[in-house]
């Protein structure tokens, strides 16, 4: 892993796409007017006999992939993803997953990633896809991660639902980095605190675990890029070693990440105390940038350590999080 503040990319999904579409003829790429927004205006400009302008019609744009998928192409479609999820969720189950299509439904700006608002917001599409049979769920973490998973999410048999940040993507792994779709991955060992994150959330705890051992305290960090299904083996192992744990996500703390840890723990019958890092119940605002919300709706690095801190019973203030300036081309998380 490099060290914070990350380099960043421009369009490694859109990118990965036309790589993989040179190798799989039946991909088609549907897109609900915001082509380059979602990074496929490169896969228009490579393949425009295969791309498809569905408009702001997402209902619509789900059932044509179904449909599509019944003749043997394999459709990815893309909008941001309050609107890949909110919106035409009859139609994915109904269309996609209650036949187990192999359509990959793309959302972008996840959480409070986007400066759109509540109604931009996609606050609870894990929590949504997740409750869907058939469907699989998958919240990356970076630029790497997303090129090593696009080949294993192709080949998923059935419905995927990928959730990917828009914009400068970090880059967090090396090349070495391997995907898989059923293991979760350790990224730091700790042996007091374990932090599971998922997502945009997973540079926030690598922060938060820094800022811990500095302080003394062992705290591990565990990503969990596929959500459903879980490795409920790798959560169990790990939450078994230590004292407590905390889950981290951009996304509501219902029906996601969080609890989707917490039904493994419970299962389990581990006697661990559990704090989910999340959006608390509530709409968010807007605003121009993603930074600020994270810190007024406690998803930052600081809170992870606050909340550790507190969770441990440590004595005393937490340790502050250090600052970290990202230069232009650079990415820090909050």
């Amino acid at each position: 892993m490099l060290k914070q503040p990350y380099p960043t990319v421009m369009k490694p999904y859109g990118r990965a796409l036309v790589d993989l579409a040179r190798q799989r003829p039946e991909i088609l790429c549907l897109s609900g007017d915001l082509s380059r927004q979602t990074e496929i205006d490169l896969f228009q400009e490579q393949f425009p006999e295969r791309f498809i302008h569905a408009g702001m019609a997402e209902a619509n744009m789900v059932s044509m992939a179904g449909a599509l998928a019944r003749r043997g192409f394999l459709p990815f479609v893309h909008t941001f993803g309050v609107f890949a999820t909110r919106r035409p969720l009859d139609q994915i189950v109904n269309s996609v997953a209650y036949p187990n299509l192999p359509v990959r439904i793309v959302g972008f700006m996840p959480g409070l990633s986007s400066p759109g608002g509540p109604s931009h917001q996609a606050i609870e599409d894990v929590a949504l896809m997740r409750a869907i049979p058939n469907m699989t769920v998958i919240d990356l973490a970076d630029a790497t991660q997303i090129r090593a998973a696009l080949p294993s999410i192709a080949g998923v048999p059935g419905p995927v639902y990928l959730r990917l940040k828009r914009g400068e993507i970090p880059v967090i792994f090396d090349d070495a980095h391997e995907f898989s779709l059923t293991t979760a991955q350790a990224l730091i060992d700790g042996d007091e605190l374990a932090v599971i994150a998922s997502g945009m959330m997973v540079s926030s705890a690598i922060g938060a675990a820094a800022a811990l051992a500095a302080a003394g305290v062992s705290a591990g960090v565990v990503n969990v890029p596929v959500i459903k299904p879980l490795d409920a083996e790798a959560i169990r192992r790990t939450v078994s070693r230590v004292s407590a744990v905390i889950t981290a996500e951009n996304h509501s703390v219902i029906g996601g990440l969080g609890s989707a840890v917490a039904e493994t723990i419970a299962e389990a019958g581990l006697g661990r105390p559990l704090r989910r890092i999340g959006l608390r119940d509530t709409f968010a605002e807007g605003a121009r940038a993603a930074p600020p919300l994270f810190r007024k709706y406690r998803l930052g690095t600081q809170d992870i350590v606050d909340c550790a801190w507190e969770l441990l019973r440590r004595p005393g203030p937490p340790p502050p999080v250090p600052a970290i300036v990202a230069a232009e081309g650079e990415y820090a998380p909050v």
